[in-house]
């Protein structure tokens, strides 16, 4: 077992206590009269994992970025516990609680597994002793405390997606939108990816999952919604997307088979 995956879960919310909850109420998105987002509505919960998943061009990239904050709807709103968030930043969604990893390689080549982390503790108000003790708790968790005098370029995929990781995890969010997170990195490096967010969940994160690799995501998702067209074709649990024959027929495929589908944590 792995070091992430003997942290220790968060503790149940009481039934007094309302569960953190990022809501999108019907955005919607148009480029040059074009509407690749239309009256889109989802949302995500403390300590589940949730995947948003569909062909090219069908919107979920857009609305994705419309929960990250990179992109701004035409209307509609995003909420975070109830308050209004549409217009927040992406650094202003970050403070509050809601992490992002980007598609994109976001490790500084030249600098150290260590100086990469350090940077983003850095841009945190705490004590230089809480930033040391952090660092050195996100290494050994995401296991590359071993690769802390590594420079950047020098990293496997797999080793950068963990430096990413634990660059997204050191404000301490209650969320991380996770945007490609299994692109070019090897089947074992996936399977360590899939482990390290089924740890999150059980530590109590909401993650929210965009990425053209379906099988891998619909192996840990607790839900998934399928877009097409701009608009949600179907959603559930992924033994039901799995079975849905609107998604089997637009994303699927009429193969993509229940016994497919390998839940993993469970």
């Amino acid at each position: 077992m792995s070091s992430i995956e003997a942290l220790t879960p968060a503790p149940a919310a009481t039934p007094a206590e309302k569960p953190d909850e990022i809501t999108v109420e019907l955005v919607c998105k148009a480029y040059k009269g074009r509407t690749v987002a239309d009256h889109v509505s989802l949302n995500i919960k403390k300590g589940e994992i949730v995947g948003l998943l569909g062909p090219n061009g069908a919107g979920k990239t857009t609305t994705f970025y419309m929960v990250v904050g990179l992109v701004k709807p035409d209307s509609g709103r995003v909420l975070y516990n109830g308050r209004d968030i549409t217009k927040k930043a992406m650094y202003q969604r970050a403070r509050m609680g809601i992490g992002y990893l980007p598609q994109e390689a976001s490790v500084f080549r030249k600098l150290t597994v260590r100086e990469n982390i350090w940077l983003i503790l850095e841009g945190i108000n705490i004590s230089d002793e809480e930033r040391h003790e952090r660092l050195e708790r996100l290494m050994n968790d995401l296991d590359i405390a071993r690769l802390s005098d590594s420079q950047g370029y020098s990293l496997s995929g797999g080793e950068r997606r963990r430096v990413e990781i634990a660059r997204a995890l050191a404000a301490e969010p209650s969320f991380i939108l996770l945007d490609e997170p299994f692109a070019g990195v090897d089947p074992i490096a996936v399977q360590d990816i899939q482990s390290i967010v089924i740890a999150l969940q059980k530590k109590g994160l909401g993650l929210l999952i965009t990425d053209h690799n379906v099988r891998e995501t619909l192996a840990i998702v607790d839900r998934a919604y399928i877009m097409s067209l701009g608009k949600i074709l179907v959603s559930g649990s992924a033994q039901f997307v799995a079975k849905d024959e609107t998604a089997r027929k637009f994303y699927l495929g009429e193969r993509f088979q229940l016994d497919q589908i390998e839940k993993l944590g469970q």
